[in-house]
């Protein structure tokens, strides 16, 4: 009895939706061809509206930058630093950082440990050591600045045409093999022997080859994604090769490029300081984090005056770490994948 039952209640509800069926088949039937076929009205604006989904690619990068709190408590004491580095002059109280300091009979205050008068205390010939300190940073941070950025230019440009033109491959990898093999530190030697020792002859012969690394790492990069296929696209439909380097290219090499940037400016301070270190950087009436370290560095055997090299040496590891986190979460702020909506 159950079975039968349910047996007639399935047939119920089957005639009742071939009854349905065969209402709408009628209702069609009796339709016009002009009621049938009509043209849906299209508006182009709507259509951008429902695919907008208002992702800005450096929005995202700065959330997910400012949610790396190492990164930003760095970058806060990076911009402190550097602030108060250019600002530090004009300041009331400084001394002039070549300035030599006498006592009342005219000998020299040289040696002082940190005091109230000398926060940093004094050099051999009684030179106030922050004032030193901070023209110091401000030499090492515009040399550090101006390698980087002619590092950035020259590596990018080169290495964009370099991995992306393929008749320039051979050419360029040639001149990068002869670069490469020539010791950098010889090389620093020989153009700092030909040229006046000074600011501008360590910005030339540090950028001289220190574009290379960028420029091969750039190089490789390309090669990797110029044959994807948004760029074969691209060249199908007759896109200069100038707009393809520049808007299919390298906005995907932004957070490697960050990256690269933000280290090469420690690298290039950190070079300074290698080369004042064996002799043929800047001369000693200009002051610098690597003048400062070399001075302290002979002083390590005299227990009272090694803090004529703590104090620039903790400036200079400040600097190199704050760039170097910096730089590394925001390459990894820059990667897209991190973008979650």
């Amino acid at each position: 009895m159950k079975r039968l039952g349910f047996r007639s209640l399935r047939n119920e509800k089957t005639d009742k939706l071939g009854d349905s069926l065969n209402e709408k088949l009628a209702a069609e039937a009796a339709m016009t061809d002009a009621e049938k076929f009509s043209f849906e009205e299209f508006d182009p604006s709507e259509a951008e509206r429902g695919g907008y989904s208002g992702y800005s690619y450096w929005r995202a990068t700065l959330r997910v930058f400012w949610q790396n709190k190492v990164a930003v408590f760095f970058l806060v004491v990076m911009a402190a630093l550097l602030l108060f580095t250019f600002i530090q002059p004009y300041l009331p109280g400084q001394k002039d950082p070549l300035l030599i300091h006498n006592d009342q009979w005219g000998l020299p205050l040289n040696n002082m440990p940190p005091s109230e008068e000398f926060w940093f205390g004094t050099n051999s010939i009684g030179q106030d050591l922050w004032a030193r300190i901070w023209a110091g940073t401000r030499t090492s941070l515009f040399i550090g600045f101006a390698v980087a950025a002619i590092e950035a230019v020259v590596g990018i440009l080169v290495g964009v045409l370099w991995g992306y033109v393929r008749k320039l491959d051979f050419f360029l990898t040639e001149l990068y093999n002869v670069l490469d093999n020539i010791p950098q530190t010889l090389l620093l030697i020989l153009i700092s022997y030909v040229m006046n020792p000074g600011v501008d002859t360590i910005i030339f012969a540090l950028s001289l080859t220190g574009w290379l690394g960028m420029a091969r790492f750039i190089r490789n990069q390309i090669i990797i994604i110029r044959d994807r296929d948004y760029n074969l696209a691209s060249r199908c439909l007759g896109v200069s090769t100038g707009r393809i380097m520049v808007k299919n290219l390298l906005p995907y090499l932004v957070s490697v490029i960050t990256m690269r940037m933000a280290l090469a400016i420690p690298s290039a301070i950190g070079n300074e300081v290698f080369v004042t270190y064996i002799g043929i950087g800047l001369p000693l009436d200009t002051p610098s984090l690597g003048n400062l370290i070399q001075t302290g560095r002979s002083l390590m055997t005299v227990a009272s005056l090694r803090y004529q090299l703590y104090f620039p040496v903790v400036v200079l590891a400040l600097i190199t770490i704050s760039f170097y986190i910096i730089g590394n979460a925001f390459a990894d702020a820059a990667d897209p994948k991190n973008h979650v909506k």
